[in-house]
């Protein structure tokens, strides 16, 4: 597995012409063994993470872009692949202004409040969040305020930042396309991105739409699901609000030449929450919009959704997505000759076994999973190897190397 053949392979893959199945992984807090370790100053980088991260959650330690080279080095060494991510900025209209402040445990609230007041042109809006101060080592911990976009938001909201349709009129000054401030900074990441990826042959991908996972940060899970009921025209211009700074960000990943594929993000736009009509109306639309312009600037793009490919893949695929991140066989439940038949001459497949697997199965449970996907999906010449969705602190390195020795074994 020659270093200089990582960018060739993954190239091969998205196009559907592989000869061999690249195999990727993604960090969210793996920590690796002190062989593969460096230290940043005086302290060890003990967790491995990417920059997909950046802007959206809080590392438990530093985490820069040379450590994100580093880490791509540190997997070729061991012969696997990976692809460099680039998370592409917004921008706050400049009239915004909030405060912050941190409201004492009092009457049935066991944990302080973080609240965060927005002033914008359109109004006051009000952010308020549970500080539950839980933190395990090598995952990513709750800020000490409350950001707009933010997973830990999510459950433990005393109030969404939309909470009913008045607050939706500030959301286009809360999250904006890219101005100049950023495009400037976008510029500046990947001049030294695309140094460090020609050299090296890698990939880069960019994270330029949050689609619905950014609405339902915004309103929480029920939120989002009860305003699409019971007020589908507001839902929808808050859905479109979102999806006007989203364009923004992709297309300025788009008309940059160091970037070869822009991502969606798509958690939460499966039929976990929706329903295919909801799907049709408030997510398709969108996403042939960004694959349509990343298209035209001769780019590949991506969608990330975890359940419910086998209603929603074939959605994608009309939308123009031609990556998709993830065919999970353990959490979709999911037949792999079901979504080869489906899906495997309409776009490259990502996944094909499960972070649990790595974690509860056995040497021969994990090579048996890693052969049964390779002989099934590599044939189509559009599949790359993943454990999905990521590697985590609890992701032993035992099932790691079973993995690569694994995958090592269909290569030969």
């Amino acid at each position: 597995m020659n270093k200089y053949n990582i960018k060739q392979r993954i190239l091969a893959a998205w196009n559907g012409t592989a000869s061999e199945v690249p195999l990727t992984t993604w960090c969210f807090g793996l920590m690796p063994p002190p062989s593969l370790r460096w230290k940043q100053g005086d302290s060890e980088i003990q967790y491995w993470y990417s920059l997909r991260m950046e802007h959206i959650h809080t590392l438990p330690q530093p985490w820069t872009l040379e450590d994100d080279f580093r880490r791509a080095l540190a997997w070729q060494s061991l012969g696997v692949d990976d692809i460099l991510d680039v998370s592409v900025p917004w921008n706050i209209h400049p009239e915004v202004s909030w405060t912050d402040s941190k409201i004492p445990p009092s009457g049935d609230e066991v944990y302080p409040v973080i609240l965060r007041e927005y002033q914008t042109p359109a109004g006051r809006l009000r952010h308020a969040v549970r500080h539950t101060g839980e933190a395990s080592p090598g995952w990513v911990i709750q800020p000490e305020v409350v950001p707009l976009f933010e997973d830990y938001n999510i459950p433990r909201a005393v109030k969404h930042a939309v909470k009913t349709a008045e607050d939706v009129p500030c959301i286009p000054y809360l999250y904006t396309a890219p101005d100049a401030a950023a495009k400037a900074w976008f510029e500046e990441r990947m001049a030294r991105v695309s140094a460090f990826a020609e050299a090296n042959r890698i990939p880069v991908q960019a994270w330029g739409a949050f689609g619905m996972d950014g609405v339902v940060w915004l309103t929480g899970a029920e939120g989002a699901v009860m305003m699409a009921m019971d007020e589908p025209e507001v839902f929808g211009k808050l859905v479109d609000m979102v999806a006007a700074a989203d364009y923004g960000r992709v297309e300025l990943a788009a008309a940059s030449a160091g970037v070869d594929m822009i991502v969606q993000r798509g958690w939460y736009s499966s039929t976990d929450f929706w329903s295919p009509k909801h799907f049709d109306r408030y997510v398709f639309p969108y996403v042939k919009q960004y694959a349509d312009l990343a298209h035209q600037h001769g780019k590949k793009f991506a969608y990330t959704i975890t359940t419910g490919i086998e209603r929603i893949g074939p959605k994608l695929a009309d939308a123009g997505v031609d990556v998709l991140y993830f065919v999970d066989p353990v959490q979709d439940n999911l037949s792999l000759e079901r979504v080869k038949t489906l899906l495997g001459d309409r776009m490259t497949l990502v996944g094909g076994t499960n972070t649990v697997s790595l974690t509860k199965g056995s040497r021969q449970q994990i090579g048996d999973e890693v052969k049964r996907a390779i002989e099934i999906l590599g044939p189509t010449g559009r599949f790359i190897l993943h454990p999905v969705d990521a590697l985590f602190p609890d992701t032993p390195w035992s099932g790691v190397e079973a993995l690569i020795e694994a995958w090592k074994s269909t290569q030969a």
